[in-house]
């Protein structure tokens, strides 16, 4: 238990020197526990990777990988393009769909880690800090779902490790390092611009500002913005349609959205576990004076987490600059463990890893049957249950299409409230003879409308299904959507209408009233 210590914190050794005040302190060791916990993460997460199924997330980034483009109503080329190829390589094989995200998750147990270590931590501080990662509920619901989140976390956690090395080290370049990962993570989502928001109000308010007129810091900015041009100059030249959806997202349109969601959420998102950890963490980096120069890390989750919460956004988008909190308090918990009553400090730690950290890995991964899962599974991962159902969700519209008149079976199409059950009827509807389906949400809007002569309409996922009358002459009930197993999630149990005789062409009511985002 020896290796629990820093360098400096252990006990019946005599203490190393100390830093001068303001120097960054020397790198702890390198060790393997890290690299063990990395691995054990990856390998847990391929391993369930194939059970219940698709999220529906998933079935709209293999959508929008059929129709490649810059940029997306909700998010850049970068996932889309990776789905198209995983899905070539492997057609319908959802552990290879979701085997980046897995790894990607290992990668950022890794970086937790070595965060860590730059602060100081030794062995077992840096093994400690990996299993608090490896354990967080952002790395085990993003490593199980091919997700732009997962590119968000290990982009974050790089840009935030190479932002500690930089004043360790006194090499600016290390900004390069910043600028690469921030524009490639653009070219998934454009919240790598919120951490460099973070970042620059950081150094202004802690210092070194001379780093914000260093060549390579200016460099870094130059290649941030030059990778992540394609997806800006789409986003511009379409009206910059992201803002419509972090406005939806803002009225609390959309899972984890909400002010008082996104404040709940900074302190289960890691764990309950973690949050004295993190918050320690948050404090020694703000007020340690071996830490001074990383206090602009500190301040950047202040900002970040201020923006989220003023901007009305998603509580996670801030989850990976937590982990760097989770990383700094590891090194001080590990500390603290390590003086006065040592064993009842190691045993109050060990205590509250079963019931603060172990059950993420029920909440968070498919373990338990989809059939008998819970609803308080669902009510705390709203994830859960949209990977649940989706082939019986096809089924359900099967029956309401045969159903149909021939003459009326031959011209129908399917119409859906969001993008995954689009994506559901393209991923399953084929083998059960539907027609192609289409839906005005984000940038399914942009994938097609129906045929000028689909008079026909099998409706589902509608909030309002009375809206549908202000398209159609007749809606009338015609089933309900029955997944076979008792989940709620946003389809189980929904109406499906037949609507016929268009009142107006699609021409006309498709990108005024049926295009919607959220």
């Amino acid at each position: 238990m020896s290796d629990l210590g820093t360098a400096t914190d252990r006990p019946h050794q005599p203490a190393a020197p100390s830093p001068p005040v303001g120097q960054p302190p020397t790198p702890g060791p390198r060790t393997l526990g890290p690299w063990l916990v990395a691995a054990a993460t990856s390998v847990t997460l391929l391993l369930l990777a194939g059970r219940y199924g698709y999220h529906r997330d998933e079935l709209y980034f293999l959508l929008a990988g059929r129709h490649l483009d810059w940029g997306y109503v909700d998010q850049g080329p970068l996932v889309p393009a990776l789905a198209r190829l995983l899905d070539t390589i492997a057609p319908g094989n959802l552990v290879v769909l979701r085997t980046p995200s897995a790894l990607l998750a290992g990668g950022a147990v890794l970086l937790a880690a070595a965060i860590a270590r730059e602060l100081g931590a030794g062995r077992g501080a840096q093994t400690v800090a990996a299993g608090l990662a490896a354990l967080s509920g952002i790395v085990l619901a993003g490593g199980h779902l091919l997700s732009t989140t997962t590119i968000d976390l290990l982009v974050w956690l790089v840009a935030a490790w190479c932002a500690v090395r930089l004043p360790r080290t006194g090499d600016s370049r290390w900004a390069l390092g910043i600028g690469l990962a921030l524009g490639v993570g653009m070219l998934s989502k454009v919240l790598p611009a919120l951490l460099a928001v973070g970042l620059i109000a950081g150094v202004l308010i802690a210092g070194p500002r001379r780093l914000l007129r260093d060549r390579w810091v200016l460099a870094a900015a130059g290649i941030a913005v030059l990778l992540a041009a394609p997806n800006l100059i789409w986003q511009a030249a379409n009206g910059f349609p992201q803002l419509g959806v972090a406005a939806s997202i803002s009225d609390g349109d959309s899972s984890y959205s909400g002010r008082l969601d996104a404040l709940t959420l900074q302190f289960v998102i890691i764990s309950p576990f973690a949050v004295p950890i993190w918050i320690a963490g948050l404090v020694a980096l703000l007020r340690r004076p071996a830490w001074r120069a990383y206090r602009a890390v500190g301040w950047a989750w202040l900002v970040v987490v201020g923006i989220v919460l003023i901007a009305g956004g998603k509580g996670y988008y801030d989850a990976p600059l937590l982990l760097v909190l989770t990383a700094a308090g590891a090194v001080v918990t590990v500390a603290w463990a390590s003086r006065g009553s040592v064993r009842l400090r190691r045993g109050l730690l060990a205590l509250g890893t079963v019931p603060f950290l172990l059950p993420n890995i029920v909440l968070l991964l498919p373990v338990l049957p989809a059939e008998r899962l819970p609803g308080f599974v669902v009510d705390v991962n709203y994830d859960a249950g949209e990977t649940i159902g989706w082939p019986a969700f096809a089924d359900s519209l099967a029956a309401v299409h045969r159903g149909l008149p021939p003459q009326e079976r031959s011209r129908a199409v399917v119409l859906t409230g969001n993008y995954g059950e689009a994506g559901a009827v393209a991923r399953y509807g084929p083998a059960r003879g539907l027609p192609r389906a289409y839906s005005g949400h984000n940038s399914m809007a942009d994938f097609g409308r129906p045929p000028a002569d689909a008079d026909v309409v099998i409706a589902v996922g509608w909030e309002r299904p009375d809206q549908l009358n202000t398209w159609f002459e007749q809606c009338t009930p015609a089933g309900r959507v029955d997944q076979r197993v008792e989940v709620d999630n946003d389809e189980n149990g929904g109406p499906i209408q037949v609507c016929r005789g268009l009142r107006r062409p699609w021409a006309q009511i498709w990108d005024s009233e049926v295009r919607h985002t959220g």
